[in-house]
């Protein structure tokens, strides 16, 4: 029978529960009208599949698939698809409800995260799923179901926070991406490569430093060092000694220290805080001019403009590790550990064995 990895409902309170994971089988849906069957390949780990297991995510669900990122087959097409995407390799659109406003989702919508939450049914991890034609678009054709799989989420909010956010997406300017090894920090790197950008890392590891330098950042500081600002601006280029915008994923301090950093008017394009969920404003950041910008996510448009992107360059997402088998629970279990131990660059994925079911067409 076909499945799907869920979590397993146990009491505790949020922070302090680790809700175990548990697979169920469920029969092969059918498509409706306009509707896609989709047979995955490959899902993708986030954070925020980190914080569901630990009950630190709005609207969790305990009987929906995990996993917004996934990339599979289209086996089936319901009545009236105009798409044609019968055969295709396609990625899941990693969110609902926000199709084009480069402000955010309008107001009113029912914009959400795919997977593991009560708002629907659009979980990845599983064998099947039906979803509307429109929510899916054709993967790039270079990446494999590994690499497919780990584009969407990292790929769109990567995309947002330095292409439609940060002003600084041009050849020649500076920017700084905090905790690279993470896969919206490395997305990002790999985004600004191939603009142009100088782009210059921070991490609490100079072994993961050593690593983005091999993907072609200009240089890189460890944070954890005293005054590692000072060292930062040093390195930047003679005729550019300031940041044109920081690309941050962690909070903390970060605010008190780009305004040494970024030049008058610079940006700091903020996708996450996972050092705190709160930090200071400072009035030298006032003076400075500095804009603080929240980036969440992108829309379908975006999503659309970041796959042809990494189709015209064929970028392909840096993978820290995979695993086979979607109840192969030991190996989920490890990379989930990863994930919460910061020992990953990269993304962290499961292939997804062939489901123990007959194929759609012989239903």
């Amino acid at each position: 029978m076909p499945r799907e990895l869920v979590i397993e409902k146990i009491e505790g309170k949020p922070g302090q529960v680790y809700y175990p994971l548990k697979v169920k089988e469920v029969p092969i849906p059918k498509p409706g009208p306009g509707q896609v069957l989709v047979q995955f390949k490959a899902a993708a780990l986030n954070h925020r599949d980190l914080f569901i297991r630990q009950h630190l995510y709005p609207g969790l669900a305990f009987d929906t698939a995990l996993l917004g990122d996934g990339y599979g087959t289209v086996v089936e097409e319901g009545p009236g698809c105009k798409r044609g995407l019968a055969g295709a390799n396609v990625v899941a659109l990693p969110m609902r409800g926000w199709e084009d406003d480069p402000q955010g989702p309008p107001p009113g919508s029912n914009f959400h995260v795919s997977g593991g939450t009560v708002h629907s049914d659009s979980g990845c991890a599983r064998d099947y799923a039906v979803f509307s034609e429109n929510e899916v678009e054709r993967a790039p054709a270079h990446l494999d179901a590994v690499g497919g799989a780990a584009l969407p989420l990292a790929g769109i909010t990567g995309w947002r926070a330095l292409v439609t956010k940060s002003g600084a997406a041009e050849a020649g300017k500076n920017i700084l991406i905090t905790g690279i090894g993470g896969g919206v920090a490395l997305q990002v790197l790999q985004f600004a490569v191939a603009l142009g950008v100088n782009a210059y890392v921070s991490s609490g590891s100079d072994e993961k430093i050593a690593r983005a330098l091999k993907l072609g950042a200009k240089g890189g500081i460890n944070y954890k060092k005293d005054g590692w600002e000072k060292e930062l601006k040093a390195a930047l280029p003679a005729e550019r000694r300031y940041l044109d915008a920081i690309i941050d994923g962690a909070g903390g301090p970060i605010v008190q220290k780009a305004t040494r950093l970024l030049r008058t008017g610079g940006v700091v394009s903020q996708y996450g805080m996972t050092v705190g969920p709160k930090m200071d404003w400072i009035m030298p950041a006032v003076l400075a001019n500095i804009e603080l910008k929240g980036s969440t996510m992108g829309s379908h448009k975006e999503f659309r403009d970041m796959l042809a992107f990494v189709d015209k360059h064929k970028i392909s997402p840096v993978i820290s590790k995979s695993i086979k088998g979607l109840d192969n629970m030991a190996g989920l279990e490890e990379l989930f550990a990863d994930m919460r131990d910061g020992k990953n660059f990269g993304k962290l994925v499961v292939e997804i064995d062939a489901p123990r079911a007959a194929s759609p067409s012989k239903l």
